[in-house]
């Protein structure tokens, strides 16, 4: 992304960005056309590439993007002195929500795992993951320094199964595939059942969580 596009007014702005994330997520990358972008965004090609060195740069602007956007919500989520159950709490909300909402930005993410090519996959990867690494990672840490964790287990291990939970919801409630994947698995009406999603998680994480008393 060009300096130049941080310059441009914020109603363009939008609508380019919203003009391809739509493209990336509904065609993918392979198959997206920058013309269709640039009509959708009406505007002209020449100004998108004036705007981005080139199509892989569009996408991963894109892409990184949108991990801000969720970024910045799960964010404001870890602020504070809650239990980890509770933050857990407030951020599998924050899914629901977010996926619903921003529905396209969750199937470029999507996107974004079925991609080869490492010039692509490494700077979006490290982009996108390490702040949830970072921040799941300490979370636990100080949890477990509290004594509230087990502390037998290996915090980073853990802080990736978390993520991993959380990309499976948000993929579930954006994406078809995962959306009826979710539904065989659990039930049909899975997506009327918001709290009952949230309760049994938070079983879950609990039980993998919670310090084990010794056995006399």
């Amino acid at each position: 992304m060009t300096e130049l596009f941080g310059r441009i007014p914020e109603e363009k702005r939008s609508r380019i960005m919203e003009a391809a994330i739509s493209e990336f997520a509904g065609c993918g990358y392979e198959s997206a056309n920058i013309n269709h972008i640039a009509q959708k965004a009406r505007v002209s090609v020449g100004s998108l590439y004036k705007y981005f060195d080139n199509k892989q740069d569009l996408f991963l602007s894109m892409v990184q993007f949108g991990s801000q956007v969720l970024k910045s919500k799960f964010d404001e989520v870890m602020q504070g002195d809650e239990d980890i159950l509770v933050k857990v709490e407030k951020l599998l909300r924050t899914i629901q929500r977010h996926s619903r909402e921003q529905r396209s930005m969750i199937r470029l993410y999507n996107e974004m795992t079925t991609q080869c090519d490492p010039l692509i996959v490494k700077p979006a990867a490290t982009d996108m993951e390490t702040p949830s690494a970072e921040l799941y990672s300490s979370l636990i840490l100080q949890m477990q320094q509290a004594g509230v964790v087990r502390g037998d287990i290996d915090v980073r291990m853990f802080a990736f199964l978390l993520d991993n939970i959380f990309m499976m919801l948000q993929f579930g409630y954006a994406c078809d595939y995962y959306r009826e994947r979710f539904k065989i698995f659990v039930r049909d009406d899975i997506f009327q059942n918001d709290d009952y999603v949230i309760d049994q998680v938070l079983k879950f994480v609990k039980a993998a969580f919670e310090r084990r008393e010794p056995v006399e």
